[in-house]
């Protein structure tokens, strides 16, 4: 057997498989390659700032910045106002007009950098692809495919839909929404003019809509029903005929919606097909296991309809850390005298704190962008009728309960 490294305080895995696409072997791709990497960055930021000593995981070789934006809302930027990137972060963003909420589109980049600066040097370890996980004793043990083993005292899964640690969990395998995604990012060199809000145009079995991330970078998206439409088989690995797919179905949009879509590059155009974790799983299934347990697109795979995913993967990250650093940093237990298991029994109570501070916040949201999206994209008659009399009324207010939610500080004494 290979020699198995010194135990560390807490490892965050982010082994990146692709996704968003028919080919697994790919690697990172845009969208969710970013989305991961943000987790887990913040996931060890986090913990920096509560003093525990953490490794993350990092399968690719290096740290790519290719990606596009996320729409972060109120619940987001209270939990990055809890590791203090925030006001950095607003600096380089515009804030969309609205109520009484938060709301910003953030270039990807922006974020992982940010929070990626947060780290000390050697918390990434790159080209670290996990292959198996084993049990030994109260640790873990973590196989990579360069042979080395890793022995940790806490492990977190921030790997992605695919996550190997939620299928060592247990947890089934995230399912097809019936729906797919195309996003773009485009740029206007002379500056956009559009006002800071969020636009948006549903039915007929697509939504499209955009948003200003900067004067000058403009998000958009495009997400609809594939058995509604007719298009070829091999457009998801096209950027060319993504563009001209979403031209077509958008041509009685608004004309700066064409435009938007038309100025794109093709190297700034995706693709996904959209999953989600069936709700029930959550319920009924392990979200932790004594000192295991998952966060992110890990733990609540869902639809962009409420455009909560990043934003809750940012809850987790701050829930997991406090429940973590209250365990690790209280005092010690007299009652159990073995240090060892004294240690490993705040673990597994701060790892069981947090799956039941998220098990049914990770159901509200999936159910929610679940239903969202199927009113909304509906081409059928009787949700087309419902939808403009009645059910339109409702969804913004869908969209700001679950954005009014606040993850806490990560102030411990």
């Amino acid at each position: 057997m290979a020699d198995v490294t010194a135990c560390v305080c807490l490892m965050v895995i982010g082994n990146h498989g692709c996704s968003w696409l028919k080919q697994e072997d790919r690697g990172y791709y845009f969208n969710k390659a970013i989305f991961k990497k943000v987790t887990l960055s913040f996931v060890g930021t986090k913990m920096l700032v509560l003093g525990l000593k953490s490794l993350v995981l990092e399968s690719s070789e290096s740290s790519r910045t290719t990606g596009f934006a996320l729409t972060l809302w109120t619940n987001a930027w209270r939990a990055l106002d809890a590791v203090g990137v925030a006001p950095s972060l607003r600096q380089r963003s515009l804030r969309i007009r609205g109520g009484d909420y938060e709301s910003r589109c953030l270039e990807r980049k922006e974020l992982l950098e940010t929070l990626r600066k947060e780290l000390p040097p050697g918390t990434i370890r790159y080209s670290s692809k996990v292959v198996l996980i084993e049990e030994s004793g109260r640790f873990k043990l973590v196989h990579l495919a360069d042979g080395s083993i890793l022995k940790t005292k806490v492990l977190i899964g921030c790997d992605g839909i695919n996550s190997v640690v939620a299928k060592w969990l247990g947890l089934q395998k995230p399912v097809y929404a019936g729906r797919s995604a195309i996003r773009g990012l485009a740029e206007y060199p002379s500056g956009h003019g559009f006002e800071p809000k969020i636009y948006t145009y549903f039915g007929g079995g697509f939504r499209f809509g955009f948003v200003p991330c900067t004067d000058k970078t403009l998000y958009w998206f495009f997400t609809y029903t594939p058995s509604v439409f007719q298009y070829d088989e091999d457009m998801e690995e096209n950027p060319i005929k993504m563009k001209q797919f979403v031209l077509s179905k958008i041509a009685n949009v608004a004309q700066e919606a064409s435009d938007a879509v038309d100025r794109t590059e093709l190297k700034s155009i995706s693709s996904a097909q959209l999953k989600l974790r069936l709700p029930w799983n959550l319920i009924f299934g392990d979200i932790v296991k004594r000192n295991v347990c998952v966060v992110g697109d890990a733990l609540h795979p869902m639809t962009p309809d409420i455009g909560q995913g990043g934003c809750s993967a940012l809850e987790d990250s701050v829930v997991l850390a406090r429940c973590l650093g209250e365990a690790l940093l209280a005092k010690r237990r007299k009652d159990i005298k073995d240090d060892e298991e004294e240690e490993f029994e705040r673990i597994r109570n701060g790892v069981e704190k947090y799956g039941k501070e998220r098990r049914w916040r990770s159901f509200n949201l999936i159910s929610t962008a679940y239903l969202v999206g199927l009113i909304q994209e509906s081409d059928g008659k009787v949700l087309s009728f419902l939808r403009e009399k009645w059910l339109s009324k409702y969804t913004p207010d869908a969209f700001l309960r679950c954005a009014n939610y606040d993850c806490g500080k990560l102030l411990i004494s």
